[in-house]
């Protein structure tokens, strides 16, 4: 008898031939409780730090989970995360999941290797499933990686670090049939999803307006934003490893760590970390997850002197114009969070704390059951919506064309205020502009080896 994990891996090559993903249902194989760990889905973890604070432990406590490895090119650092307390790292990652592990009462833990590479980790573990939780210029090659190895992906937000990364990671996906899930975890919140909803169900009309507000300047999360100049790398980082396909450069502790944030050859700023989440959520509501604007205009912002390490905006606005006229007005002094308007007068904000109707009594109205109803992740859990889909193939909460689509809007707008374009024609079906200067810088190169 096929074990669960054979299974598994039959489905994707089957659905990889196929043309689209098919799961034999747990259900269907009399899983209860938790599953036997020929039955479980082997995870690893790419990158320990910041996030991963976050995602490793909740998929720890799925029990159709087990994480077997970790990768990351630093061993055990510190000021690796939202708190400069914080230390990370693979060595750090293992120590976790261990220590989570070592309640199992059925025999069935070995451990948890920690890998420098996670190529190696591939070639060395059997894998499932992966969480790729590094920066966003290892996001594409790891993706694409890990696709045509048949391995289920859940995928950090930003999506990619360019357009054309972007699209070249949806076709991998798409060809190998596997599960994807993005890390947009306002996508399983039951504010965002409620405000989406009641867009999409025509509660405010014909929507005219949508204010998004995203913060600005540049967040010293590391407390190491002052030592910018180049130094050694320390003991226990592979410099060379963690830039990867970036270009080369020496190693600064201002950009270590995630104040790797604030620089373009390795993500966006805040247009593309926050916007990642918002404009995902507008476009979401706005019935566009295959598709965007026509028009980026009013691009304008402020960007650090010439030769500053830390060379994304810190101040901007911009507004996506769609087709039936909706603009998506973008800016870094407003409030943070989504204002949709429609063109009844009536309005709805959002964001991760607090949801408001304008009306107030517009919150009773409630979406009927013959109306559109959008995804609904199981106790509005993002990574439990993950390992359910792995199981039975269904589209996830957080489908990476949909995170294609809204961060597209975010490099188009980063290019124009690097380009010094105020205005920019978009084709989301071709998705080139008219604008030969900015079709022309919609992918990078990646540096070799690392190039895929």
């Amino acid at each position: 008898m096929l074990t669960r994990r054979a299974l598994l891996k039959n489905s994707v090559l089957t659905a990889a031939a196929a043309g689209f993903p098919s799961i034999i249902p747990g259900t269907a194989l009399g899983l209860n409780g938790r599953p036997a760990a020929s039955e479980r889905i082997t995870m690893a973890a790419f990158g320990f730090g910041t996030i991963a604070y976050t995602t490793v432990p909740a998929f720890l406590q799925d029990e159709r989970v087990q994480i077997v490895a970790v990768a990351d090119p630093v061993s055990e650092l510190g000021n690796y995360g939202y708190s400069a307390e914080k230390t990370g790292g693979r060595l750090v990652g293992k120590a976790l999941i261990e220590k989570h592990y070592t309640g199992a009462k059925d025999g069935s833990f070995k451990g948890c290797t920690a890998y420098e590479d996670f190529r190696e980790l591939l070639a060395k573990e059997d894998i499932d499933a992966v969480n790729v939780s590094a920066p966003d210029h290892w996001h594409a090659y790891m993706a694409i990686y890990c696709a045509q190895k048949g391995k289920h992906i859940y995928g950090q937000k930003p999506l990619a670090l360019t357009v054309g990364e972007g699209r070249r990671m949806v076709e991998e996906v798409k060809k190998a049939g596997i599960t994807w899930q993005t890390g947009s975890q306002q996508r399983s919140d039951l504010k965002f999803r409620m405000a989406a909803g009641y867009v999409r169900n025509g509660r405010l009309g014909k929507i005219t307006e949508v204010r998004i507000g995203l913060p600005a300047g540049h967040t010293n999360w590391s407390k190491l934003a002052e030592r910018k100049a180049p130094e050694a790398a320390p003991k226990e980082l592979n410099w060379d490893l963690w830039l990867g396909p970036a270009p080369q450069r020496d190693y600064s502790p201002a950009l270590l760590q995630l104040n790797w944030r604030h620089n373009y050859d390795f993500s966006g700023g805040m247009i593309t970390d926050w916007g990642a989440h918002h404009m995902d959520i507008a476009q979401w509501a706005l019935d566009m997850d295959t598709s965007g604007p026509v028009a980026i205009e009013n691009i304008k912002g402020e960007l650090p002197a010439k030769g500053d390490l830390y060379n994304t905006a810190t101040a901007f606005h911009f507004e996506a114009v769609y087709a039936n006229g909706t603009r998506m007005i973008v800016d870094s002094s407003f409030r943070e969070g989504i204002e949709f308007t429609g063109d009844n007068g009536k309005k709805i904000f959002v964001k991760r704390d607090l949801i408001e109707f304008t009306p107030q009594e517009l919150r009773r109205e409630q979406i009927k059951p013959e109306e559109i109803q959008l995804h609904l992740s199981k106790k509005y859990n993002h990574n439990l919506d993950f390992v359910d889909h792995v199981y039975d193939g269904g589209a996830t909460a957080a489908p990476i064309e949909a995170s294609h689509r809204a961060i597209s809007i975010a490099h188009l707008a980063n290019l124009g205020l690097r380009l010094g374009k105020s205005t920019l024609k978009w084709d989301p079906v071709t998705e080139q502009s008219n604008d030969a200067e900015i079709n022309a810088q919609l992918t990078r190169p990646m540096r070799a080896p690392y190039a895929i």
